[in-house]
C-alpha cells in the first residue's frame, strides 16, 4: 500500500515537471500563428507597448514580423493580433503567410493567383499536359522573382540601390559607372544584337558581383540575384548615377 502511495506520489511530481511553462507556451504558439518572434535589438530599446525599457543583452523582448511592433516578452499577450501588416516589412510573395498577404495589399487572395489563373484562362487551356507537364525550374524561379520584384515599391528600390552605390569607393564608383552608361548603349541596339538588361545581366552579373569567397554554390545560389542587380543598374543608369 505504502509503495503504491509512493508510486503515485512520483508520478504526480513528474507530471509537474514535464508541464511546460504557460508564458513560454504562449511565446511558441504566437510565434507560429502571428510572426511574433523572440528578437535581440542592438542598442537601447522601449517597449512600444508599456514604454518601458528593454534589458538584457540578447532576446530582450518580441517583434511582429508583419507590422514590426516591439514589445516586451510579458506585454505580447496584451497585444492585439490583428496587426495590420506594414508593404515595407513585406519582401516577397512565396512564402509568405496568407493572411498577411491579403491584409498588406487589402486584397480577397492574393494578386498572384489571380494573374496566374487570368493567364491560364486567356491561352492555355488547349495547351496539351496543362497542370501535368511541369516547367523548366529555371523559367519557374524567374517567374516567382519577377513577382516578388514587382510587389516591392521601386522607388524604395532604387533608393537602396543608390545608397550602397554611394558607399564604394570612388574609382569603383567612377569604373561601375562608366561600364553601365555603355552597356545602356548595347541595349538600345537590342534588334540587332539581341541583348537587352536582362541578357547583359546574365553576362556581367558573375564578374561584377563575384562572392568574396571561392565557393561553387555559393555562386550558383546568388546567380539570380547577380543578373537582378545589374540589370537594374543598367535600365536605371540615368537615375543611380
Amino acid at each position: 500500500m505504502f509503495s503504491e502511495e509512493l508510486w503515485l506520489e512520483n508520478e504526480k511530481k513528474c507530471a509537474v515537471v514535464r508541464k511546460p511553462k504557460p508564458g513560454r507556451k504562449r511565446q511558441e504558439l504566437l510565434a507560429v500563428a502571428f510572426g511574433v518572434k523572440v528578437h535581440t535589438f542592438r542598442g537601447p530599446h522601449w517597449c512600444e507597448y508599456c514604454a518601458n525599457f528593454m534589458w538584457g543583452l540578447i532576446a530582450q523582448g518580441v517583434r511582429c514580423s508583419d507590422c514590426g511592433l516591439n514589445v516586451h516578452k510579458q506585454c505580447s499577450k496584451h497585444v492585439p493580433n490583428d496587426c495590420q501588416p506594414d508593404l515595407k516589412r513585406i519582401k516577397k510573395v512565396y512564402c509568405c503567410d496568407l493572411t498577411t498577404l491579403v491584409k498588406a495589399h487589402n486584397t480577397q487572395r492574393p494578386m498572384v493567383v489571380d494573374i496566374c489563373i487570368r493567364e491560364i484562362e486567356a491561352r492555355g487551356l488547349k495547351s496539351e499536359g496543362l497542370y501535368r507537364v511541369s516547367g523548366f525550374t529555371e523559367h519557374i524561379e524567374d517567374v516567382k522573382m519577377a513577382f516578388d520584384r514587382e510587389i516591392s515599391n521601386a522607388d524604395e528600390r532604387l533608393e537602396a540601390v543608390h545608397e550602397v552605390l554611394m558607399l564604394l569607393p570612388p574609382a569603383h564608383y567612377e569604373t561601375l559607372r562608366y561600364l553601365m552608361i555603355h552597356l545602356k548603349k548595347v541595349t538600345m541596339n537590342e534588334k540587332d544584337n539581341f541583348m537587352n538588361a536582362e541578357n547583359l545581366g546574365i553576362v556581367f552579373g558573375p564578374t561584377l558581383m563575384r562572392p568574396p569567397e571561392d565557393s561553387t554554390l555559393t555562386t550558383l545560389h546568388d546567380m539570380r540575384y547577380q543578373k537582378l542587380i545589374v540589370q537594374i543598374l543598367i535600365e536605371n543608369e540615368d537615375v543611380l548615377f
